[in-house]
């Protein structure tokens, strides 16, 4: 049975209330600045004023995907070490019958998400807590980089374990606007929102182009997106169709986009810069610089809030940092302006409807079925959901059809047992064997041109 989707209307002023009850009920749990607490539950009103208010006294919230099997999300709540873990709704009440206590004007640390990392295993974004000044900065940084203000209305529509949400909440808030919470996102939802049919109509939003897509393609009395003064994408490659409907739907200098990643902030784009230049992300947001070495690859230098190590690997942290830049593994070019061009994401990376999906953790589960020689996870273009999770697999017996069928329905089995929804391949092709390089390595980006478009 599908869950209705939950639409909730949060004021600065009811904001900075539940903010402070939920800051003093975490003291009272014994957290100080520094110390974390683990949220896994669907977006709302409620969690969004736990962030806030903890981080607003350095508690650092861990964000982790609602959807998570309970063995993943076990694993990274063992991974990130906090004094509470919030996982239901009962808790997350709780939370808001704290006494009030006082709170910073803006947040004194990032919230750590996690993303995946080059051997399979997720890595959390930790930045550590801010001074006043660093922290006042950061804040600074997006709030004025949007024009966020206290007539704004923000539609938060994605999930808040995307890093995106939160900040862009925060900014509206703090700065005296509204924020109007899905549970979930839902395109027929997100129309009516926009059509003023659950309150105040949004001026600002953020959408991953795929629900920017399914949003556009509401028919019966479809959005009205007339309000908006901007609307901002990211997460994922947008397609050309896509974009151009958006801009031709939207009035002149609303639909941005900016590119980055869990770890920080690359570019942004205007409407204007993306027409003369299609396909770009951009050029540098202020306070950075970019850079593409030898092999392609992006390097982001960020101002000094902006700085991150990956929790608990030092080994990955100083893989990603270089003479004071960061990179993602992100392949692009920049042209003579700076503009910013991806030539793809990293090869071992899926983006499925905005989501990162890590081929290898997905591998390892499914190579505990039997009768496998060998299996890869690969990403297929998908008009849904931007790219799509595919395996292929080797069968270790004949490839007849009634064993490659029993394999593939074992498969499924054993992704549905232990894989959150948006990691399960969403098709499988069996193959005599997997492309390889000389040297023995997968060629996943050869897969996709052995398999049909089914």
């Amino acid at each position: 049975m599908t869950v209705p989707v939950a639409v909730e209307v949060l004021t600065a002023e009811a904001a900075e209330r539940a903010q402070q009850r939920s800051a003093g009920a975490l003291a009272a749990a014994g957290l100080a600045a520094g110390d974390r607490v683990a949220f896994c539950l669907p977006s709302s009103a409620q969690l969004l004023c736990a962030v806030l208010g903890s981080l607003r006294t350095g508690v650092v919230p861990v964000l982790l995907n609602a959807t998570l099997l309970d063995a993943e999300r076990d694993q990274l709540i063992a991974d990130a070490q906090p004094r509470v873990v919030i996982t239901d709704a009962g808790q997350l009440a709780a939370l808001d019958r704290g006494s009030p206590m006082a709170l910073a004007p803006w947040p004194l640390a990032r919230p750590m998400h996690y993303t995946s990392g080059t051997t399979g295993r997720a890595k959390g974004v930790w930045s550590g807590l801010w001074d006043d000044a660093t922290a006042e900065a950061a804040f600074t940084d997006e709030a004025e980089l949007w024009s966020f203000g206290p007539g704004d209305v923000h539609l938060v529509c994605s999930p808040m374990y995307h890093s995106v949400s939160v900040r862009f909440a925060a900014g509206t808030l703090l700065r005296g606007g509204t924020c109007v919470v899905l549970s979930r996102f839902d395109a027929g939802v997100a129309a009516g929102v926009l059509r003023g049919e659950y309150g105040p109509r949004p001026t600002t939003a953020f959408m991953a182009p795929t629900a920017l897509s399914r949003l556009l393609d509401v028919e019966d009395g479809g959005p009205r997106l007339d309000s908006l003064r901007l609307l901002v994408h990211a997460g994922s490659p947008c397609p050309d169709s896509v974009k151009r409907q958006a801009l031709a739907r939207l009035g002149p200098d609303v639909l941005w986009e900016f590119y980055g990643s869990t770890e920080g902030q690359f570019t942004v784009c205007s409407p204007d810069e993306w027409l003369a230049r299609p396909g770009t992300v951009g050029r540098a947001r202020p306070g950075r610089s970019l850079s593409v070495d030898d092999a392609g690859t992006i390097w982001c230098r960020p101002p000094a809030h902006a700085h991150f190590t990956y929790w608990g690997d030092e080994e990955k942290t100083a893989a990603a940092w270089k003479d004071g830049s960061f990179t993602v593994g992100d392949l692009g070019r920049l042209d003579d302006d700076g503009y910013l061009f991806l030539d793809g994401r990293r090869d071992d990376l899926i983006i499925s409807g905005g989501v990162n999906v890590y081929p290898v953790e997905v591998e390892m589960v499914l190579g505990e079925v039997a009768g496998i020689a060998e299996l890869a996870v690969f990403g297929l273009p998908d008009d849904h959901w931007g790219q799509r999770v595919c395996a292929a697999v080797v069968p270790v017996a004949t490839t007849d059809p009634a064993t490659a069928s029993r394999l593939v329905d074992a498969l499924r089995g054993q992704a549905s047992a232990r894989l959150a929804g948006y990691k399960r391949p969403k098709q499988y092709v069996v193959l005599d064997a997997l492309p390889r390089t000389a040297t023995g390595k997968v060629q996943r980006n050869l897969i996709a041109g052995l398999v049909g478009p089914t």
